[in-house]
């Protein structure tokens, strides 16, 4: 360790060391083919000191899924144990799958995998539902040391194909289709118009595996498309792991970015492991006899770290749910608790403020006193539904850990600890071990006591991720620049006179719908994309049920009308081309916008306006007044 680095921070460098220390001892609980042979961990945060690099345990080796499923199995005797209580979209349509039976299933696959050419260090795409084939494949992948590239099966044929062409990955794993609550979502059509473009675009896509999830007809190149269970059938279910570096890439998981195009967020193999394994033992106070439920999908990174790799590292017990907590109807949450004894509980603060609404008794119908700790993920909770979670769902005996972190961070960085941290509706608390955060002004000074500002981190910690994938220089720009020497998050935080922390939002150009974080400048692109619109600017707007929604403003090519049908086609092409959870919720017509004089664009007067707030601050800047009396008298109703 470069010990200049904190000879005027003895403060930082004793917990730095500390944390080395504790991150070290947990590292003896897994198996390591090589151990490591340099210093834990090493990093530089600082760019005028040259490249942005962390690294973990340099020497030592290992394979991800031996840990999970090879250890648990042979080692600590858990074979029999159930690994997944899986349930279908709807009511009596489970599996269960024991951690004996996974294993031979990953192994299975990872065969599939190698006979259609795919080896370690490929990029391999995967386009599916919440079902147990979907933890199979990523798990097969890491099995022979290629990186999985999930892609969220909400999202649009256009971005799946943005991800395949910028992580060029060379197979495609889908399903034929699946339902959410009772819409169909044809899911191979998507994959095929996905693979159509990439074609169009240069890159063909060589194989296409696909899952028969619904056993529906559908299109089929022979060419291309390959049938999973055709392929698993014939495969062995014996498969020796591939031995990985430490930093080998694990997976690729993209994150909406504030230029519009989506960041491929990396990370690799042992820090991310030690990491998810450990927060998900401490957060949750995870006890061997615990059923955990997490209801995120595995298409975000909390699926990736807290359904699959932090509880299986953890040999837990999870439920893995296809459906939606209102189908077929607002009780199926606390159905699925009752019937599976779940103990941990994990969901969205905007999964919460939708059940809220329909008030306490489909929750008590049920008696939920299998329950002991409530967890929220997403976005910060305002504290009328920390209440209504803690007190109804909870019943005022759960303890609630309300989590702050990031795809970037891996795992949870601020978060209290079960009936340890005295609880704060709303704060996301204390930073984890070894995470140190502090908060800046716009002149990047540390601020101490009670103060709000910039929310930063000061050193790694073994789960954060490496680099943009093939990008490193937008990695370095997107997280270092602005405030050399610290990982910025891009989130406004307050810390109150107890030292809990708070996170006020987004400070940058992005959105948080219903817990997804979305990139105005992506949405904008594709308003643009429209003949009939010049300009676009897109604010986010309280929403109470998703946390903001989204509020467009379009300014139209001179003759082009504003009407219903062209709403329409601007509301699909924003489907199109990112997909329905990030379908504008208000579009009004801005024959002008509010701008400086050097011509930006004011966002912070647009989302006064999206508001009706009329305090607009100080407008000495602002070009032409005009435009605002103009906006105001042509607001969009927003009834909620």
């Amino acid at each position: 360790l470069m010990i200049r680095d904190f000879e005027n921070n003895d403060k930082l460098f004793f917990f730095y060391f500390l944390a080395l220390y504790f991150w070290g001892d947990i590292a003896k609980d897994f198996f390591w083919k090589s151990k490591h042979t340099g210093q834990f961990l090493d990093y530089n945060f600082d760019v005028t000191r040259g490249e942005i690099f962390i690294k973990c345990m340099e020497g030592a080796s290992t394979n991800i899924c031996y840990n999970l499923l090879d250890r648990n199995v042979h080692d600590k005797k858990l074979g029999d144990k159930v690994a997944f209580y899986w349930l279908g979209n709807e009511p009596g349509d489970d599996l269960t799958v024991t951690y004996r039976e996974l294993l031979l299933r990953v192994c299975q696959f990872a065969n599939v995998l190698k006979s259609q050419g795919v080896k370690k260090g490929d990029r391999v795409s995967i386009y599916m539902p919440m079902v147990i084939e979907l933890v199979v494949a990523m798990l097969a992948c890491v099995r022979i040391g290629a990186v999985h590239s999930i892609v969220f099966a909400g999202f649009s044929a256009e971005s799946l194909c943005e991800r395949i062409l910028d992580s060029q990955c060379s197979l495609l794993i889908t399903a034929d289709g699946f339902y959410r609550g009772d819409k169909l979502i044809n899911l191979k059509l998507l994959a095929d118009e996905a693979m159509r473009k990439c074609r169009d675009k240069g890159f063909p896509v060589e194989k296409c595996i696909m899952l028969k999830h619904l056993s529906k007809e559908v299109p089929w190149n022979t060419k291309v498309d390959l049938c999973w269970h055709t392929l698993v059938c014939g495969a062995s279910d014996e498969c020796e792991p591939e031995w990985c570096e430490s930093e080998d890439p694990l997976f690729i998981l993209y994150t909406s970015g504030s230029t519009g195009k989506p960041k491929g967020v990396l990370h690799t193999v042992s820090g991310y492991m030690v990491y998810t394994a450990t927060t998900f033992k401490m957060v949750f106070d995870h006890q061997p006899d615990d059923i955990y439920w997490c209801t995120a999908d595995i298409g975000w990174i909390t699926g990736h770290s807290y359904i699959t790799y932090g509880p299986l590292a953890n040999g837990a017990t999870s439920v893995l749910f296809e459906g939606l907590p209102t189908y077929p109807d607002v009780s199926r949450m606390w159905e699925i608790v009752d019937k599976y004894c779940v103990t941990k509980f994990y969901t969205a603060p905007t999964a919460i403020r939708l059940l809220m609404k329909y008030g306490s008794e489909p929750v008590q119908k049920y008696k939920r006193k299998s329950l002991k700790i409530l967890g929220t993920v997403g976005e910060p909770i305002n504290p009328e539904a920390w209440q209504w979670y803690y007190t109804v769902v909870g019943e005022k005996r759960c303890p609630i850990v309300d989590t702050f972190w990031q795809t970037e961070t891996g795992g949870h960085v601020l978060t209290p600890l079960p009936a340890a941290t005295p609880m704060k509706p709303g704060s996301a608390t204390f930073p984890f071990f070894g995470v140190v955060p502090a908060i800046l002004n716009e002149s990047g000074e540390e601020l101490e006591g009670p103060s709000e500002g910039y929310l930063v981190f000061k050193q790694p910690w073994p789960g954060v991720m490496r680099t943009v994938y093939g990008n490193h220089q937008r990695f370095e720009t997107t997280y270092f620049k602005k405030f050399p020497g610290y990982y910025v998050t891009g989130d406004g935080c307050r810390r109150d006179k107890d030292g809990y922390y708070w996170i006020t939002g987004r400070i940058d150009d992005m959105l948080n719908v219903s817990g997804h974080l979305l990139s105005t400048a992506e949405v904008e692109s594709a308003l643009l994309e429209h003949e009939g619109v010049t300009e676009a600017a897109v604010v986010a707007r309280p929403h109470p049920v998703k946390g903001e929604s989204l509020y467009c403003f379009v300014t139209l090519t001179e003759g082009v009308p504003y009407n219903h049908t062209l709403e329409t086609e601007l509301k699909q092409q924003v489907r199109e081309k990112i997909g329905a959870i990030a379908t504008p919720d208000y579009i009004q017509n801005a024959p002008g916008l509010p701008k400086t004089r050097s011509g930006k664009i004011m966002r912070r007067v647009l989302r006064k306006i999206a508001c009706d707030e009329r305090d607009l601050g100080d407008l000495s800047t602002l070009a032409d007044p005009s435009v605002i009396d103009h906006l105001f008298q042509n607001r969009c109703c927003t009834t909620i």
